[in-house]
């Protein structure tokens, strides 16, 4: 049996950036991702969104996080040359009743630590964006896209540069605490048994799964999953709009919003379609195009001018949620000995959005869990 000191299991964005500041301090650190490549699951199926933080209970982790973590994202970006842009994104209300709330979240993101937010009236929205309907709007400044696969290659490259290691297909089939650690079965084509000092689920869609595989955590001490699907169309033709375009956000998610990729190609999505599979598979991935129809009534609230038939089909995401239809939204899931009682484990749940803007900062508490 090998001993390694730490293992990171998932090999997305926030494992990625788990492994790589534990092994920048000194750690010796090895990933273990199920697929035959890094991020293949939620953080290469988004929106590739740097958020500012506006939405998110304030104290929650997921405005601390967010916030803490959009300045690291775009430093870290400028200084590995990960391909990005600060668009800012307009948050619009498309009629009068829409105006309280959209005050409110004005609010709420100031009490999150966002101050640079400007409201808008609709003749100063469309001085911005001339394609743009609505009553008001409010301008965030420090929202931005990001390439995503760009941003796990140079995470993964600096893992591995301070001597970590990442192990493709590579599921961890179970585990056992035991003293000292964590004694862990592989499988894969080269299956192994390792024991871990420290353990961190990054797992994303399967980390119930894989907590609920770890012999020794408490039943208790994990959440129910459940998954959301949101689908994407792109868009032909030029883009009207210079910034990312919102509406106002909803219990599930945050709309069918407008982004814009680094190309400058129009993308809309997500939508959102509860799972009632017992877990994700390759078929929730598929997006039907029958779809389009409503999410053109959905844009056209904003943007009355979009042409028939321009909608395509592009890609569908899953959000691994904690919270169920119908429930409050949850705040992250970052669970240390002090929730579940097992030194040296690590239980990220509910990494939904925006875990791919916070990812730096969730490594981070990571790191302060296992003992900096």
């Amino acid at each position: 049996m090998e001993h390694i000191e730490c293992v990171v299991i998932g090999a997305g964005v926030v494992g990625l950036a788990a492994a790589r500041a534990l092994a920048q301090a000194g750690r010796e650190v090895v990933v273990l991702e199920a697929q035959a490549a890094v991020g293949t699951a939620t953080s290469a199926r988004n929106s590739e969104v740097i958020h500012a933080g506006l939405y998110y209970a304030p104290g929650s982790w997921k405005a601390r996080l967010c916030v803490q973590g959009r300045e690291r994202l775009y430093a870290y970006c400028a200084a590995h040359g990960v391909a990005h842009r600060q668009l800012g994104k307009l948050v619009v209300a498309t009629d009068t009743t829409q105006h309280a709330p959209l005050r409110a979240l004005v609010a709420r993101a100031a009490a999150c630590g966002v101050h640079d937010l400007r409201w808008l009236d609709a003749a100063d929205a469309q001085a911005l964006e001339p394609a743009l309907r609505c009553s008001a709007a409010v301008l965030s400044p420090s929202t931005g896209i990001v390439d995503s696969h760009a941003l796990m290659l140079a995470l993964r490259g600096d893992a591995e540069a301070a001597g970590a290691m990442v192990a493709l297909k590579s599921p961890l089939l179970c585990a056992r605490a035991v003293a000292g650690g964590f004694e862990l079965e592989v499988g894969g084509d080269e299956p192994m048994r390792l024991h871990a000092r420290s353990l961190v689920n990054a797992a994303g869609l399967y980390a119930t799964h894989v907590a609920h595989s770890i012999d020794g955590l408490a039943p208790a001490a994990i959440p129910a999953p459940h998954w959301a699907r949101g689908h994407y169309f792109a868009c032909t033709g030029r883009s009207p709009f210079a910034r990312l375009i919102y509406p106002m956000p909803d219990d599930a998610g945050l709309g069918i919003h407008l982004t814009l990729d680094l190309g400058g190609q129009m993308r809309f999505g997500p939508d959102v379609q509860w799972l009632a599979r017992a877990e994700p598979d390759a078929e929730d991935y598929i997006v039907d195009a029958a779809l389009a129809d409503g999410f053109a009534a959905s844009i056209r609230r904003f943007w009355p001018a979009l042409p028939d038939g321009a909608l395509q089909p592009a890609y569908a995401g899953i959000r691994p949620k904690i919270a169920g239809p119908g429930e409050p939204a949850a705040d992250f899931r970052i669970d240390g000995p002090t929730q579940h009682g097992l030194p040296g484990l690590v239980n990220l749940f509910g990494i939904e959005s925006p875990g791919l803007t916070a990812c730096l900062a969730i490594a981070e508490q990571v790191q302060a869990l296992l003992g900096g």
